[in-house]
């Protein structure tokens, strides 16, 4: 089919485009969902904001808060609010009352609030705790005045995840190269499976495979180039990620815009798909026991030689601190203790995606999962953080979620994507 046959790519009108802006910044809140508990509080008293919302999650970060209590005789009070409205809410609350201590994310995600002066720098905790984490930890840490914002605590790597038992039983092994990768997926269909689970109605877990492809075929120094705005997204290395990821979409779940990652997730556990790209938080969908220990992964296959497979995704999430916080001594005592091994440790017991920041963390009681997820990191000889997180929020949100539905929708007219990105991107970025 001619591509000038094919519909027109999806443009905003200036007024659509700077609502979704907003939004994407977070600054059009739902009033309640989000909100710091100063108020009323004792000055004494240390006030931490939580996006941890899963239930092991919420344990871990109980678990954590009554160990630092314990240890220091601190009070903490804890305000838990759901991922998506923290999320979407958290411009407002931070302009707002907002508590002492946060939980949030690495990356431009970071860089956003510090850049906006809505957080203050915890340099000095860096400066007297800082050796346990990695330089690239460090740097996923740092605002673009050279100071640190973030305390890192947790990471959970993306790599392709399937089941060992259902492997065993088909004779399927992991692939290590593309061409492998495509055969193994030809030969799950014929044996009556789907290949690769996929749900991409919340929108942002298409970007896991954008980032490991291009990531693949040209190299982490241009994909980080790219995701700064520095790169056109009409050069032919760009184009060439998206023809090799149509070679592949026939071996996904079909519909995919209507389905929600859990779903997919749900499909790996129920063995209705043969593999899924995914974080580490796809443990969080299996029970735990017999089924969680009914989960492995590779990593993400190799496209090109020349480039090989040593880059690995692993978003970083830590603790911040809200500008001119209430209880400055508690907040940075409480942040200093977070920069512990000790503490990451008790809070990934609980939650199963998360693998502990610090370099000096005894994982030797956990499943293998969880070493081996670890050692993947460990051994990466460039660490990403996530689409969402290696570019600027509102240009993730506004331009990149509409065009990753808008190829999958239409994955023939990647000429017309591209381009449509790329005018895009002008106007966030403002070139």
């Amino acid at each position: 089919m001619n591509r000038n046959e094919l519909p027109h790519p999806w443009q905003p009108s200036r007024r659509t485009f700077l609502k979704a802006a907003l939004a994407a910044a977070g600054a059009l809140s739902t009033a309640g969902l989000l909100s710091g508990c100063t108020g009323g509080v004792d000055p004494h008293v240390i006030t931490l904001g939580s996006r941890l919302s899963d239930k092991n999650a919420k344990l871990g970060v109980q678990d954590v808060v009554g160990m630092f209590q314990q240890q220091t005789g601190a009070a903490v009070r804890i305000n838990s609010v759901d991922s998506t409205s923290f999320q979407e809410n958290v411009n407002n609350y931070l302009q707002g009352t907002p508590d002492d201590v946060f939980t949030w994310m690495s990356g431009y995600r970071m860089k956003y609030f510090a850049d906006k002066g809505l957080v203050d720098d915890v340099s000095s905790v860096w400066q007297a705790h800082g050796s346990g984490f990695s330089d690239s930890f460090r740097e996923a840490s740092t605002g673009t005045d050279g100071r640190q914002y973030l305390v890192p605590f947790f990471y959970y790597p993306w790599a392709v995840f399937y089941r060992p038992s259902l492997w065993q039983q088909r004779g399927y092994a992991p692939p290590k190269t593309f061409d492998e990768w495509v055969a193994l997926s030809k030969r799950m269909q014929s044996d009556g499976l789907t290949p690769i689970g996929f749900g991409v109605r919340d929108g942002w877990p298409p970007f896991g495979t954008f980032d490991y492809l291009d990531l693949r075929l040209n190299g982490v120094d241009f994909h980080r180039s790219l995701l700064a705005g520095d790169v056109s997204w009409t050069d032919n290395r760009v184009r060439s990620v998206f023809d090799t990821w149509r070679e592949i979409l026939p071996f996904h779940q079909p519909q995919p815009l209507g389905r929600k990652m859990s779903e997919a997730q749900q499909a790996l556990l129920n063995k209705e798909v043969g593999m899924l790209v995914a974080g580490m938080f796809v443990a969080q969908s299996f029970p735990a026991g017999p089924d969680r220990e009914d989960l492995d992964f590779f990593a993400f296959p190799e496209l090109d030689s020349a480039v090989g497979t040593s880059a690995v995704e692993a978003p970083m999430d830590g603790f911040m601190m809200r500008k001119d916080p209430r209880n400055l001594g508690g907040a940075q005592q409480f942040l200093s203790f977070l920069t512990n091994a000790a503490a990451a440790v008790a809070y990934a017991k609980q939650d199963p995606q998360a693998i502990p920041a610090h370099r000096d963390a005894d994982l030797s009681s956990f499943p293998p999962l969880v070493q081996k997820s670890a050692a993947l990191v460990q051994g990466a000889g460039s660490i990403t953080q996530f689409l969402d997180r290696d570019t600027r929020p509102d240009f993730a949100s506004v331009v990149m979620i509409p065009a990753m539905q808008q190829f999958l929708g239409n994955p023939n007219d990647v000429d017309g994507l591209v381009r449509s990105i790329e005018r895009q991107k002008a106007a966030v970025f403002g070139q």
